[in-house]
């Protein structure tokens, strides 16, 4: 594994980096971290010091760092070339493997990131209803288009259903084309939804918004609703394909949208990512299908390139063997109901949030349901038992926990020791033991 870097070669890229790099950083994660190496469920940093690996890539690297089988199929088609902006036989095989898997999936286009995948899933909704508003719930994170970037995280909270940017440089007719619902508030997505039909072009949604489940019956009613208005109904799934089911959180909850986003784990690491959907709402990327005046241009040089293809096929095959699912599933849930019970212990006022495969401690109490109840978390505790986390080699995002297959039971073991100590180490806890 990394041996790490002398330390003048540590000194010296991590000067290269505030140099070249706004924040010193690629804007994803912190700039004094710096991997070099990923293997399973383990990464080491320049310097040589290993860690438990829950951010994973922010998510695709479901099946661990550089797997056997993933590696064989890229090493295998980087010979014969990278990308050709033209259809590929690995590309073909992942599109009708997304097909056969996934629920709402009739055809497929492939882009190269979440960003892009809900962009155009935003775009073909209005192409196919003629309509020019979209439907989305606070604290849901559609990329990182104008569109997406309406009221994911806002500073100061409006009356449903404004819309706030969470950026500048945005143009305020965006803000106008923009309805925001609250999450987990069925009576209140139908109404608006039933009020405004005759302007919206499509609902967006995360069926698992960032970590907070679906209440029982909320998916459904929206599903409801926008079927009988005849609205597209998208569910991004861009971090929940494949992650939660083979089928997706659609398979998982028994709710098939018309359009759906995916990302991260379809692509194997690689950069790659979906729009899916019903055929006669796809039919608009097929100037054929519908005409000049019908037609959706999409073009992306790398979109379904043979090498992330490869890639995505492999890591695909990996997750249809029995028993799979399962097996991650109960990893996850050992860790999620061992960090319950040290929070119980430690009287910390804390809670597990999400599904065993994406989970974080939210450092607060009450139900948490929607993103104005995350406002309440005391960031503070959740910054320092991070810090705390990382600093006993357990790394991890600033809200996630995201479990892969490699994960085996030493690597809980030794997250939950990490963990009481850190609840150990905050004012009020009783130790936790």
């Amino acid at each position: 594994m990394a041996d790490g870097m002398a330390k003048d070669g540590v000194a010296e890229l991590m000067e290269a980096a505030r140099r070249a790099l706004p924040g010193g950083t690629f804007g994803n994660f912190a700039a004094e971290v710096i991997i070099a190496e990923g293997r399973g469920a383990h990464v080491w940093d320049i310097s040589g010091r290993e860690y438990i690996d829950y951010l994973l890539g922010s998510g695709p690297m479901f099946v661990g760092h550089a797997h056997p089988a993933v590696t064989e199929a890229v090493l295998a088609q980087v010979p014969k070339g990278t990308t050709f902006f033209a259809n590929n036989p690995h590309g073909i095989r992942l599109a009708q493997a997304i097909v056969d898997a996934v629920p709402c999936a009739e055809q497929v286009r492939f882009v190269s990131s979440g960003s892009e995948a809900d962009l155009y899933a935003m775009r073909l909704a209005r192409a196919f209803r003629g309509r020019p508003k979209i439907v989305k719930f606070e604290g849901g994170y559609h990329g990182m288009s104008d569109w997406g970037l309406m009221s994911l995280a806002p500073k100061h909270l409006a009356n449903f259903p404004q819309a706030v940017p969470d950026s500048p440089g945005i143009p305020e007719a965006v803000r106008a084309e923009m309805l925001i619902a609250p999450f987990n508030d069925a009576e209140a997505a139908v109404r608006l939804i039933e009020a405004r039909a005759e302007e919206i072009g499509g609902v967006i949604l995360e069926p698992f918004q960032r970590l907070i489940p679906p209440v029982p019956g909320f998916l459904e009613a929206v599903r409801e609703v926008t079927a009988r208005l005849g609205i597209p109904l998208i569910f991004d799934e861009v971090v929940t394909g494949f992650r939660f089911a083979y089928g997706g959180a659609q398979a998982y909850y028994g709710v098939t949208p018309d359009i759906c986003t995916l990302g991260k784990i379809v692509g194997g690491g690689f950069p790659l990512a979906v729009v899916a959907g019903r055929a006669d709402i796809m039919r608009h990327f097929d100037r054929a299908a519908v005409g000049e005046a019908g037609f959706l241009t999409q073009i992306g040089t790398l979109s379904g390139n043979p090498v992330a293809s490869a890639a995505g096929l492999a890591t695909l095959e990996l997750l249809r063997a029995p028993g799979v699912y399962d097996a991650v599933f109960a990893m996850g849930r050992r860790l999620m109901e061992g960090m319950a019970a040290l929070i119980a212990e430690a009287g910390i006022p804390a809670q597990t949030v999400g599904e065993p495969v994406l989970f974080d401690v939210v450092y607060t109490s009450g139900e948490v349901r929607d993103y104005r109840a995350t406002l309440r978390q005391d960031t503070a505790m959740q910054k320092h038992v991070n810090g705390v986390l990382r600093a006993s080699g357990i790394l991890k995002g600033d809200s996630k926990f995201y479990i892969s297959t490699a994960h085996a039971a030493a690597d809980i073991d030794r997250t939950l020791e990490a963990f009481r100590a850190a609840l150990a180490s905050l004012p009020g806890s009783r130790g936790a033991g």
